[in-house]
């Protein structure tokens, strides 16, 4: 036992075990993992030589050497009713598990919609429960993103806050799809283009705002503030900004929702309207999710690689968790795409 501390220098490896129960490296690990797909003596051997050795697993090791919990949060600053009402959250769960799925980290998901969540979830992040934390949906006058900078714990939040946003970002490209959307619009003769948007203070949604008014003023379109409705990113909002639009502009050919859901609220209001699609009023949503493609009609759609944004903000994190992030955090911004269908 003494030889193999010297040999080593230090903590025994993986290695020394299999070499001390006379098996190979793979062997090993699915013994000390706990997987059934081993013999009996092959476990009697390994077991004896992880307790003769000293062997300590590299996952708890590092969690002893360095104060490491290999657990991940992911934080959603909003109600339980929006997330699961949502496709989009799911998307972004999705690629997170995605590219946790060949690591020893643990995923930890936090829905914090009311300040006595906000609470408890502040006082969980000060104990260090977790090593880093992925934030998405993140308001402007969200204070989370600071606490975790005076905590110094690794974060990447979905989405800048703003243009001069300081933590590690990733985000799809709302300018360049909203005004992708629109510029389809104008192209099939829509000349009263108006919009939803979502919650303002929310940047992804402002982007997607300024994408709609450079559209139109490339087009050589007046604006007109009567054309924009606020919501919130739910169909109820989209039904009530849908209400607005037709009481103050009943001439509107066209409508970009900010997103899918909005959009499907939009619909049924045009529907009792006796508002035909996309005959008398085009429509367009945002996100290309499972809502778009079971609408009637099927929704024109600006589809976000949302998968892949939750993919890499879980990669910048476990870079940042793992020391090998640089000086500067990155922001990425991934690319949208129109997906016409017959609503437009």
């Amino acid at each position: 036992m003494a030889a193999a501390r010297v040999r080593n220098g230090g903590r025994p490896t993986l290695e020394e075990v299999a070499a001390r129960a006379g098996v190979g490296r793979g062997t090993a690990s699915r013994v000390i993992n706990g997987s059934p797909r081993v013999s009996e003596a092959t476990r009697e051997a390994v077991e004896a030589a992880v307790a003769e050795l000293g062997y300590v697993p590299n996952r708890a090791a590092r969690a002893l050497a360095g104060n490491r919990t290999d657990a991940i949060a992911l934080v959603v600053p909003e109600p339980e009713t929006r997330f699961f009402a949502e496709p989009y959250f799911s998307a972004i769960v999705r690629g997170v598990g995605a590219a946790l799925a060949d690591t020893d980290m643990q995923l930890l998901l936090t829905l914090a919609g009311n300040d006595r969540e906000r609470r408890r979830l502040a006082q969980y992040l000060t104990a260090h429960r977790v090593d880093g934390v992925l934030l998405v949906a993140v308001h402007a006058d969200d204070p989370l993103p600071e606490l975790l900078e005076q905590l110094g714990m690794p974060c990447v939040i979905s989405g800048a806050r703003h243009a001069a946003e300081p933590l590690a970002s990733v985000d799809s490209d709302n300018f360049g799809g909203a005004r992708a959307a629109v510029d389809h619009l104008i192209s099939r003769g829509r000349r009263q283009v108006a919009t939803i948007t979502g919650r303002l203070e929310v940047y992804g949604a402002q982007r997607r705002l300024d994408g709609y008014r450079a559209a139109l003023a490339a087009a050589g379109l007046p604006p007109d503030e009567r054309l924009i409705a606020p919501a919130d990113f739910t169909e109820e909002g989209g039904a009530r900004a849908m209400r607005e639009l037709l009481s103050r502009r009943p001439d509107l050919d066209a409508v970009f929702a900010a997103s899918d859901v909005m959009a499907a609220g939009a619909r049924q209001v045009l529907r009792e309207a006796d508002r035909r699609i996309p005959e008398d009023v085009a429509l367009i949503g945002f996100d290309d999710s499972v809502v778009a493609r079971h609408m009637h009609p099927p929704l024109t759609s600006v589809r976000q690689p949302i998968e892949e944004m939750g993919r890499r903000m879980t990669q910048l994190l476990l870079e940042e968790i793992a020391g090998r992030a640089g000086e500067e955090r990155p922001t990425v911004v991934l690319p949208t795409e129109l997906v016409v269908r017959e609503s437009s």
